[in-house]
């Protein structure tokens, strides 16, 4: 039964317009990256990047080449766009951004690791079918369908980001609307509507609609009587969010996978015209290798799900920690402002230095490093290695003091503590690192 359900074919208008749509916008990260500045600031000023810890051989490349590194990103997003080499170039694709991704975290933000998942994801899917180079070129591969196992695949990822988003927000600060009028404060002398979002409504308004809609969006596009009216509030959202947020091209992308949830009939009429047949059969093909593909989709999903809940395993408040916050679709939770000095000690001796942080690092990395327990014990292992290559052997102790939400300045790490000689744990807590006062 689950066989002929999960592979029946059904039509893949949605998954073809969702292709074009996906091609044109990873083309449009590539090339705004440039044009915006955002990989001059992140990528070609600094000295170095703070990398997911564990891949600390990708490092930008020198001078201006990453300038010809996303150029060549956005050519290979016009390539999947319009179907050529299709699997070539998403793969291509999917390896330079998943590459970007992991050398760098002072640009952090869950849209990037959704990217990366997504195009990993449309390396594998039968996206080429039809509408593209590939088909035109080669008759052998035009379909009209995709096995129905494709959509439900798309619909869970997309449920499982949308409600963990949500589940995220029921804690105080956000639910007694604190976040959501910081967020605001900070653009009070934003075009036009500045003045307009900081009336007192407007942040509870956006604090319960948020959370309101990241967790009924996915079931009520999937329920024919309030498919239309959230998509209309699904265009309100991402559209508010990407005019006063500025956060690139994930709004146009949500909106993109509302393809998935339409009868494909109205997607071949209204969005590909040129897709003048529509695929209505019952046809069931079942793979040669069903079972290695339902174990990988598992594998998959039950990773999904894990990645989000691990903070819940780990001693103290992940607001604070940032412990487990990263991969979790914890999105635009928390205010967060530090001050962080690096006082570096030669062991058997009195000399003391205070690190120049400017001396190291961009003004966005200084931002960042200030609240980051990772980033600061990353830069407490480059001071430790600099000082090595000189021969000396040193301690690196580290004052920081971090308000979370608005609250009081804390002290977040150990001043007693040597933090380039302890060592990281990828999924447990470090001891270094406080206890806060603030709730689970």
């Amino acid at each position: 039964m689950w066989n002929k359900w999960l592979f029946k074919q059904v039509d893949n208008s949605g998954l073809v317009f969702f292709r074009i749509a996906f091609g044109l916008l990873i083309a449009l990260e590539a090339f705004g990256g440039i044009f915006t500045g955002w990989v001059r600031r992140t990528l070609v000023e600094p000295n170095f990047t703070f990398n997911f810890i564990g891949f600390e051989f990708l490092q930008p490349l020198p001078g201006d080449l990453m300038y010809y590194y996303y150029g060549l990103m956005g050519v290979f997003g016009l390539l999947v766009m319009i179907g050529f080499k299709y699997r070539f170039s998403m793969a291509c694709y999917t390896i330079m951004w998943a590459s970007v991704y992991l050398m760098q975290k002072s640009s952090y933000n869950n849209h990037y690791y959704l990217l990366m998942l997504l195009c990993f994801i449309m390396v594998f899917l039968p996206a080429h079918r039809a509408l593209s180079y590939d088909a035109w070129k080669n008759k052998a591969i035009r379909s009209l369908s995709m096995p129905r196992w494709v959509w439900l695949f798309i619909v869970i990822q997309l449920f499982i980001v949308y409600t963990f988003a949500s589940v995220a927000k029921l804690y105080p600060d956000w639910l007694d609307a604190t976040v959501p009028e910081m967020l605001m404060r900070g653009k009070k002398d934003f075009w036009l509507v500045g003045e307009f979002l900081q009336r007192d409504w407007i942040k509870w308004v956006i604090a319960y609609f948020g959370l309101v809609f990241d967790l009924l969006i996915v079931p009520m596009l999937l329920w024919k009587r309030t498919r239309l009216p959230f998509f209309i509030l699904a265009v309100f959202f991402h559209l508010f969010n990407s005019f006063i947020f500025h956060i690139g091209i994930f709004p146009y992308l949500s909106l993109a996978f509302c393809v998935f949830f339409f009868p494909t009939e109205q997607v071949n009429k209204y969005l590909l015209r040129n897709k003048k047949a529509h695929y209505d059969g019952d046809e069931v093909i079942v793979p040669q290798q069903k079972g290695l593909l339902k174990l990988a989709i598992i594998v998959w999903f039950v990773v999904q799900i894990s990645l989000p809940l691990r903070h819940w395993f780990i001693k103290d408040n992940v607001l604070w920690t940032e412990e487990g916050h990263r991969l979790s679709w914890r999105m635009m939770l928390r205010t967060k402002s530090g001050r962080a000095t690096f006082k570096v000690v030669e062991k058997g001796t009195t000399d003391t230095i205070f690190v120049k942080k400017q001396d190291y690092l961009s003004r966005k990395q200084r931002r960042a490093i200030n609240s980051k327990p990772d980033m600061i014990w990353q830069f407490s292992q480059r001071l430790k290695d600099e000082y090595a290559a000189q021969g000396k052997d040193v301690q690196v102790f580290v004052n920081a003091r971090v308000a979370v939400n608005g609250r009081s300045y804390e002290r977040l790490i150990d001043p007693k503590v040597d933090i380039a000689n302890e060592e990281w744990n990828h999924f447990g807590h470090h001891d270094w690192i406080l206890p806060s006062n603030l709730d689970k």
